[in-house]
């Protein structure tokens, strides 16, 4: 029996169409979702776990949260967030870790360890990367081949245009991508959603309005390109459905141009403007 409203009921046939395009989730499956808090976390965890219910194959979701030293004062995730998972009756993990300290861990080994950096220099590759290396960690130790994260059409879109402008490449997120030989596969079955719609439905689903939030959220790129798109939503109202379709159809005869640097000659792929590492600075944009 679906419970769901007609919003939830139309945000969940996005999810079943990404699924079935992309093969995101199969039989026997058992998934582990990184939930945030946000709104678009919590509303994937909610949506997946009714589906199980007239889905027809059969798996498994297991829901984690990544705790860390770099969040506001009033974060109260853990409180809230167990109370939600209990609601769903699945099973749940908690994890601490340090983003700013130095080679020590809140909770158990292995050291998920880091270095110790001013909270205004803390930049979103350091804390992304250590979020979502104890992500695999404990998708390996509880037996998760798949995890899912949040990540919806907006976010995509964000992604697009921030790897263009600022690292000279043309490239995104990709609805399923494998890891590690295939041992670990990232899912993202909210890559037809857009955030709009996200934000009715945590409201709707009355969902808390916000357990925490980033302490750099307002001052990243992505929140300046967020901020760019629906600029120019008020001028192309189908601005956002444009990048994101711009994805699949690139065309190659307009797109013959030389890959050369700046200076001249052959493009090595390591130069961006910010400099350092292209694929280092590329996974950095990924939330």
């Amino acid at each position: 029996m679906r419970n769901l409203t007609k919003l939830g009921s139309y945000i969940s046939n996005r999810i079943g169409k990404a699924i079935a395009d992309h093969n995101l989730i199969e039989d026997k499956d058992k998934i582990l979702v990184a939930v945030s808090g946000g709104k678009d976390s919590l509303s994937l965890l909610k949506l997946l776990n009714e589906r199980r219910k007239w889905a027809p194959i059969d798996y498994e979701l297991f829901a984690v949260h990544i705790e860390t030293d770099f969040r506001c004062a009033g974060c109260v995730h853990t409180q809230k967030l167990k109370k939600i998972f209990e609601g769903h009756g699945m099973p749940y993990h908690f994890e601490k870790i340090k983003i700013r300290g130095k080679n020590k861990t809140i909770s158990h080994k292995p050291s998920f360890a880091l270095k110790k950096t001013p909270q205004a220099e803390l930049s979103c590759f350091w804390c992304s990367w250590n979020r979502r290396k104890a992500l695999f960690t404990l998708a390996e130790k509880f037996g998760c081949r798949k995890v899912a994260f949040g990540h919806h059409q907006d976010d995509i879109n964000e992604t697009l245009l921030l790897n263009m402008f600022y690292h000279g490449e043309f490239s995104a997120m990709n609805p399923r991508q494998e890891l590690f030989g295939g041992k670990i596969v990232i899912i993202r079955p909210l890559c037809y959603v857009g955030e709009d719609m996200l934000r009715k439905f945590a409201k709707e689903s009355k969902f808390p309005s916000q357990l925490c939030k980033c302490p750099n959220s307002r001052i990243s790129k992505r929140r300046m390109f967020k901020d760019f798109i629906n600029d120019v939503e008020k001028d192309c109202p189908y601005v956002k459905l444009n990048i994101f379709r711009s994805i699949g159809r690139v065309n190659e005869e307009y797109t013959k141009i030389n890959k050369i640097n700046a200076r001249g000659g052959e493009y090595d792929g390591t130069e961006s403007c910010e400099g350092g590492d292209k694929e280092e600075k590329r996974v950095s944009l990924l939330r």
